[in-house]
């Protein structure tokens, strides 16, 4: 039997997207149904090795570790950032050709990142060492790596450094599979129970709308985590990543959540088959 819970964390990143989506909850502007709700704020390498112990009622993930916490948790269908035709982007100072790419040195934002796990389905067993997202790209332009795998506003601005596209795993992945990548998610701890599980589901969702409902406010608060970025480019990246398949991805998010794991299955890349588990809200819920 569910224990009654009274206070929630939410942990998520502290990146302008991430801010985007829980600016009502952040600043008191929904009713969380009696609820107490903290949010914590921590880079999505230290929220994916927090899932693994449990440590939050609800969390953003890497949809890569969702396999490692897959016993805790389950998957929420709403607060996820997919690219639909765009994604992580592998750029390095002059076009590379697969030959070279093999013997290339290549910096990642880290292993449990689903910009590698789309890497690794693009091209596998690749010479990759794992450093600070928001490192690679000055990186690369300096020499120190071969090549990089950009996320966040890296996607945008790596041509004003000068390097060059090798490949947008977004773009890849939709025209093998016509479908958005998944890149991170949201998950929700099983032992809370399902009255619990639905009613954080909801909340969730209901602030994202909140967000798009009210965009200026919304992003005004977003700018304050953005990394110093352009009001302009600001707004152009979390549209990118909070938009109607994040208030809710479903039949076709989840097919392609479904996808990326059918892929990594078929390859090995866990040491067992992963099914992903999803929270199914009724329409009449929300």
């Amino acid at each position: 039997m569910a224990a009654t819970v009274r206070e929630v964390t939410i942990a998520h990143s502290p990146d302008s997207d991430d801010a985007f989506m829980f600016y009502g909850l952040a600043k008191d502007r929904l009713d969380t149904r009696g609820l107490t709700i903290h949010q914590v704020l921590k880079d999505i390498q230290s929220l994916n090795k927090d899932a693994m112990e449990g440590r939050y009622e609800v969390s953003a993930i890497s949809f890569a570790a969702y396999p490692y916490v897959s016993d805790r948790y389950k998957l929420m269908p709403c607060g996820a950032s997919m690219g639909d035709d765009y994604g992580p982007i592998l750029v390095a100072r002059e076009k590379l050709s697969g030959e070279a790419l093999k013997k290339a040195k290549i910096a990642i934002p880290g292993k449990l990142t689903t910009a590698y796990l789309t890497l690794r389905l693009y091209q596998d067993g690749l010479d990759v060492h794992e450093e600070p997202f928001d490192q690679i790209i000055d990186m690369v332009a300096e020499g120190k790596y071969d090549a990089g795998l950009l996320i966040h506003e890296g996607q945008l601005t790596y041509d004003k450094l000068g390097l060059k596209k090798i490949v947008d795993l977004g773009e890849w992945w939709k025209e093998l599979t016509g479908l958005p990548l998944p890149l991170g998610g949201n998950v929700v701890r099983k032992d809370l129970g399902e009255e619990m599980i639905h009613t954080l589901t909801s909340l969730l969702k209901e602030s994202i709308q909140f967000s798009l409902d009210n965009r200026k406010d919304a992003l005004e608060y977003a700018l304050t985590f953005a990394r110093d970025m352009p009001e302009e480019l600001a707004d152009k990246f979390v549209g990118m990543y909070v938009n109607e398949l994040t208030v809710d991805y479903g039949e076709a998010g989840m097919k392609a959540v479904r996808k990326l794991f059918a892929m990594a299955n078929e390859k090995g890349i866990y040491p067992d088959e992963v099914v992903p588990e999803f929270v199914v809200l009724e329409k009449a819920a929300v």
